[in-house]
């Protein structure tokens, strides 16, 4: 029975997306950040799972929809809050950020298919940046995750090398681009131009300068 998880941290400006102000305000920002997540949210409800858990920094808004459970993010670094969002679930979990507004029900469907087909399994989505958009784990493992260094080029290497080094079979995903930088958000909307994401950037007006 496959957990979804989606981490996440509540849209507010100032607080989410700033590096993409400039060009964008801290509303705007926040806005694409708001539109990506819901996104995210559409692509989870559309793919099987028995249960669908958002991982938030902060409150739930209007832009939840039902059928999810919410838990806590923990205090510490994103490893930590990572391992212990697996650390919550009893079978196969598969983990993605709020990041990739691209992302698909099929995909997931896909993904989360591959992480339940057997044990010592793992499912690994590496981004465009180095790091890694999605994470599934037939028997979830904090201490797979617990120490590996994020937000740096070289992320999505040492976690490949730490799934294949606790003798997992890794299903790799596609790879995606993490919104992090407008010219990351310009070129994901073009990806996805049907997304509200998209339609939100270019509604959107960046700031002079």
């Amino acid at each position: 029975m496959l957990t979804l998880l989606v981490i996440a941290k509540e849209p507010l400006p100032g607080r989410v997306k700033t590096r993409l102000t400039p060009p964008y305000t801290p509303r705007e920002a926040a806005a694409l950040a708001e539109a990506a997540l819901t996104d995210t949210l559409r692509a989870v409800l559309a793919a099987p799972a028995a249960r669908r858990v958002l991982v938030l920094d902060g409150r739930p808004g209007s832009w939840l929809p039902a059928g999810f459970e919410i838990l806590p993010q923990v205090p510490g670094g994103l490893d930590e809050r990572l391992a212990a969002a697996f650390s919550s679930c009893a079978g196969p979990a598969l983990l993605i950020g709020m990041d990739t507004p691209q992302v698909t029900g099929a995909l997931l469907a896909a993904a989360g298919a591959a992480v339940v087909r057997g044990p010592r399994t793992a499912v690994f989505g590496p981004a465009a940046d180095g790091g890694f958009w999605a994470l599934g784990l037939s028997e979830p493992e904090g201490a797979l995750v617990r120490g590996v260094r994020m937000s740096r080029a070289d992320t999505g290497r040492v976690q490949l090398g730490r799934l294949l080094a606790a003798g997992l079979s890794v299903h790799e995903l596609p790879v995606l681009r993490d919104v992090d930088t407008a010219a990351d958000a310009v070129s994901v909307a073009t990806e996805a131009p049907h997304t509200l994401f998209a339609h939100t950037l270019t509604s959107a007006v960046p700031s002079p300068g």
